[in-house]
């Protein structure tokens, strides 16, 4: 007897053995055993999820010699015949292959006829998407008004494609993609069953790459069945797929933790050794990414993979929240752009040292060592602080914060690394006096808006890498007694216009053009040039 793929063998006959889609298998069970049956039943989801087996098991349930039930009896002849793909009443069409309009009023011209053997006739179309609208409107009439011994089960993966006229006239059932732990219990229990000895390990890399597919994931089986000469390893299934190996993915995050491009290019040399897929491995390196950053924000809310834990747990540990979110959006970015690279090596190895020479804005990551998660070193050291002995406020040398009056404020302003609300506050406010402890800063009362604690902190880390140490604000709504940096900036800005205007308005030319046609100079539209 000829081999039988394991998609086939262990395709389900009946509702109890459906694996997941249990959403799907508990309305039509209800349908069938209450007698509320519709005509026409439309199953949609993506490949390889049980679409047309379900509609196969609904076969079986209308026509079973036992009775309309959802649980078929799986002996008689009516049953045997459409689990062996020969029941006379049962139909199916492969909508790509019978496009054509003139095929599908053929099809429809038979409607009419009753049965021959079953208690109804059922048109199991697979893929109907692919009719053309021509088709579509030879079948409409008859899929609204159908005879009663006539059920359609219309099956796609596209449902977008198909007509609203013909959605309207259908009960819809939207299958979902099954869960990777899911598949690798169902193939487990498969393998159990056949005698197959197998890694729990190589299960998961078939369940992921399956994709949610039921049926890819038992495809991938059958094919590690045979690479591994009866058994399932992991590292022939990895060989297989050609999937990342885990060692060096750790060895990878663990490079860009410590911010060691020497170890982050070695880690890349390996697994060009080891001929990987670097498309593949820019997606294994995102899915790591995500679990870190679950782990860290909600601990223990998603179970790590045995072979993954032990890593994951580290470097949630030892990275900020805010370096994996950046780490994330460039390797997510980058899998966009990796085909437009020359070499997809030198592509991935860009997007890694990309990941090495950019990091969150000052003021943005936690300086505890509690929200570092213990006391592990930073990821790139800290810039060393500026030499002292400039007290002038200029943007090289170390301020005294007991010196800073409203004319120093504003030079240091001019020389903080600090941008967006942050800047605006540091350039609405005046400084209040120093009184050992935290400066003091007064804001008009109509800025209040830029009191936000984020760009407060954001000014503070800013002002310790010129004052040399850390010093708290406090700031209070007041009016200021003298110019702060904005209204200076304003008032110079004014100054400049004026002047700007005066020297347009005396110059000669222009005050003949203006006495010829009677015009004069609109000062709004001049704009001065430094």
């Amino acid at each position: 007897m000829s081999y039988q793929v394991l998609a086939r063998k262990w395709r389900p006959r009946d509702f109890s053995q459906m694996v997941g889609q249990s959403h799907v298998v508990r309305s039509l069970a209800n349908a069938l055993d209450g007698d509320r049956l519709h005509h026409a039943f439309l199953f949609t989801g993506t490949r390889g999820v049980g679409k047309t087996t379900l509609a196969r098991i609904l076969a079986k349930c209308l026509n079973c010699e036992q009775g309309v039930s959802s649980t078929p009896c799986g002996a008689c002849g009516a049953c045997g015949e459409i689990d062996e793909g020969r029941f006379v009443d049962l139909i199916e069409v492969d909508a790509a292959s019978r496009s054509k309009v003139d095929e599908t009023r053929e099809l429809m011209e038979n409607v009419q006829f009753a049965t021959t053997r079953g208690r109804y006739k059922v048109y199991l179309i697979d893929e109907v998407h692919m009719f053309s609208q021509q088709s579509f409107n030879a079948l409409l009439k008859t899929l609204e008004e159908p005879p009663p011994h006539v059920k359609f089960l219309l099956a796609t993966t596209e449902p977008q494609k198909l007509p609203i006229t013909v959605l309207s006239r259908c009960l819809q059932f939207s299958l979902k993609r099954l869960p990777v732990e899911e598949i690798r219990t169902h193939l487990a229990s498969m393998l159990e069953r056949e005698g197959v000895d197998s890694e729990p390990a190589a299960l998961r890399l078939i369940a992921r790459a399956a994709d949610g597919s039921m049926r890819d994931a038992q495809s991938l089986l059958d094919q590690a069945i045979a690479y591994g000469g009866g058994r399932v390893a992991h590292e022939d299934v990895r060989a297989m797929l050609g999937t990342l190996q885990r060692s060096h993915l750790h060895a990878l995050l663990h490079g860009i933790a410590d911010g060691d491009a020497d170890a982050v290019l070695r880690s890349v040399d390996a697994m060009a050794a080891d001929a990987a897929d670097f498309d593949e491995a820019l997606a294994e390196l995102i899915s790591a990414l995500q679990r870190i950053a679950t782990v860290q924000v909600v601990p223990g809310a998603r179970a790590l993979e045995p072979e993954d834990e032990g890593a994951f747990l580290d470097l949630a540990e030892r990275l900020d929240k805010e370096d994996v979110q950046l780490f994330y959006q460039i390797a997510l970015l980058g899998r966009r752009d990796l085909p437009l690279s020359p070499d997809p090596r030198g592509g991935f190895e860009m997007i890694l040292l990309r990941m090495l020479a950019f990091e969150p804005e000052p003021g943005e990551r936690p300086e505890n060592p509690e929200a570092r998660g213990g006391s592990s070193p930073p990821r790139r050291a800290a810039p060393p602080p500026a030499p002292a002995g400039n007290e002038g406020g200029e943007a090289r040398g170390a301020v005294d914060p007991s010196s800073i009056t409203a004319q120093t404020w504003t030079t240091l302003v001019d020389g903080l690394r600090v941008s967006g609300l942050a800047r605006e506050l540091a350039a609405n406010c005046e400084p209040a006096g120093f009184d050992g402890r935290s400066l003091k800063l007064r804001l008009a009362p109509n800025h209040e808006q830029l009191m936000a604690t984020r760009s407060r902190e954001q000014l503070e880390r800013a002002l310790e890498t010129r004052i040399g140490t850390f010093v708290p604000l406090t700031i209070e709504l007041a009016a200021p007694q003298e110019d702060t940096p904005a209204l200076r900036e304003r008032r110079l800005d004014a100054e400049r216009r004026r002047a700007a205007v005066d020297a347009i308005e005396n110059d000669a030319t222009v005050r003949a053009i203006c006495e010829t046609f009677g015009t004069e100079v609109d000062p709004r539209l001049v704009d001065p040039v430094d």
